[in-house]
């Protein structure tokens, strides 16, 4: 199944999400399955359960895609349920960053290199992971969706003036994106 992905402006992506249990969601498995075509039906490497309406703790990756040539074949997919990044550490490094939620906007981040994760996998057993570089990134990106936190939360105020218009534009439905979307303003005029 592929969820409509929850545009910028929905109350749910500003809401820090909810630890959930084996009797919570039973059909986990089906839901993560889910979650990743929703992901790769909208070309991204990351999606958080928030971003298709649902505030709980769960988010799924695959950064394979943004692996150079010399880290081809290292990229990581899976999902983290209940996460807590528990260390960040390393130099705080720039990228330009995009969200399947608030489609053609794109800004600089900066993130620290390196993370430590407690999170529980798709069986809900327990792991604490490193990661670094572009899969930390990636992590800390889907964690901060369910923290009600989004990437554009990271910019300084003449960036967030400067982007305010396009952002309200998504907000009410007036983006070309090429997935299906659910958006918060359209809603309420029905």
């Amino acid at each position: 199944m592929i969820y409509p992905i929850v545009a910028y402006g929905d109350p749910v992506l500003k809401k820090e999400a909810e630890d959930i249990t084996p009797q919570d969601y039973p059909n986990l498995k089906e839901l993560v399955e889910d979650m990743y075509t929703t992901m790769y039906h909208a070309h991204g490497v990351g999606l958080a359960a928030p971003q298709i309406g649902k505030s709980i703790r769960l988010f799924v990756i695959d950064s394979e895609p943004m692996m150079d040539d010399e880290d081809e074949g290292k990229g990581v997919k899976k999902a983290f349920i209940n996460a807590e990044i528990i260390e960040e550490d390393g130099e705080e490094w720039g990228f330009e960053e995009g969200c399947l939620s608030i489609p053609g906007v794109r800004e600089t981040v900066y993130r620290p290199e390196r993370i430590v994760i407690r999170y529980q996998d798709e069986e809900w057993n327990e792991h604490t992971d490193t990661y670094d570089g572009m899969t930390a990134r990636v992590i800390q990106h889907e964690y901060d969706h369910i923290e009600g936190i989004l990437f554009t939360d990271h910019l300084n105020g003449l960036k967030k003036r400067l982007i305010k218009n396009k952002l309200t534009k998504i907000s009410k439905g007036e983006v070309d994106a090429d997935y299906k979307m659910k958006f918060p303003a359209a809603d309420k005029r029905r």
